[in-house]
């Protein structure tokens, strides 16, 4: 038991230096977070140090070191987001019988990774993998952009004008659209991209409060009440919330450049 409890300590440590960022986390921060006595957090973070998971500078902070780094490469090898994501979106599309997708960023777009069919027999297929929208078009890609600082909205908006494919209303409307999701916390589409589709998405958020995915589940209109709606919606902020802490297995400080690098290099 004494073996077990001496890893648990050594593993919210790490967890600990590795949510302090660029700056890193010092032997205090650690005790307080920990709520550990200093001088076993002393013993725990030299024990660390000498066996390269960690690395301290000259300033006193510790860090993640290179063995560590290493290790958390090969996870990234390892393990995909359509892999890590997977149980999740099968989660929805069984409690849904709905159609569920999973998308990230990429830049000014929303890349569709992964799409779980429901029971449902009409099915609503308006994304396939390795379909690109324009951010803010459809309820996935919405959820994407609605999460972003007002300002950065702003510019998305700017470089990404509107098409006779997608047409989207001016900026002060669709940064309207933006904040009434971020209060309810879901974006609909309703029938913005197929006629008689509606799409509800959730984002899944890093910790600074930016988006690094989302997860979207489309019906057909005559499915998609207010309450049901809000219901789907409910469910799938869980599921996001559980996807992200699986994502931070891998990508401790998630960031749409750690996203990228879980993703099949041919989308």
């Amino acid at each position: 038991m004494e073996s077990v409890r001496s890893v648990t300590r050594a593993a919210g440590i790490v967890d600990v230096v590795a949510n302090g960022g660029a700056e890193g986390a010092r032997l205090m921060d650690v005790v307080t977070a920990t709520g550990l006595q200093k001088t076993t957090v002393h013993r725990i973070l030299a024990t660390l140090t000498e066996l390269g998971w960690l690395e301290q500078t000259e300033a006193g902070s510790f860090h993640l070191g290179p063995k560590l780094v290493g290790l958390g490469t090969e996870a990234l090898n390892r393990h995909g987001i359509v892999d890590i994501a997977g149980p999740r979106l099968a989660a929805l599309a069984r409690t849904t019988h709905d159609t569920v997708f999973l998308s990230t960023r990429s830049g000014i777009e929303s890349l569709c990774v992964d799409r779980v069919l429901g029971s449902f027999p009409i099915r609503t297929l308006t994304l396939q993998v390795g379909d690109r929208r324009p951010l803010g078009v459809g309820a996935g890609a919405m959820a994407l952009l609605a999460w972003l600082p007002d300002d950065e909205i702003e510019a998305v908006l700017s470089s990404s004008p509107s098409s006779s494919r997608y047409p989207r209303p001016d900026a002060a409307s669709v940064l309207q659209t933006a904040r009434t999701a971020r209060e309810r916390g879901y974006t609909v589409n309703n029938g913005g991209i197929v006629p008689g589709a509606v799409g509800v998405g959730v984002p899944v958020l890093a910790e600074d409060g930016m988006p690094i995915a989302s997860l979207s589940v489309a019906a057909v209109e005559t499915r998609m009440g207010p309450e049901r709606i809000a219901a789907i919606a409910e469910r799938m902020a869980v599921e996001a919330a559980v996807l992200r802490d699986d994502l931070r297995e891998v990508a401790p400080r998630l960031s749409e450049p750690s996203i990228r690098r879980l993703l099949d290099p041919h989308l």
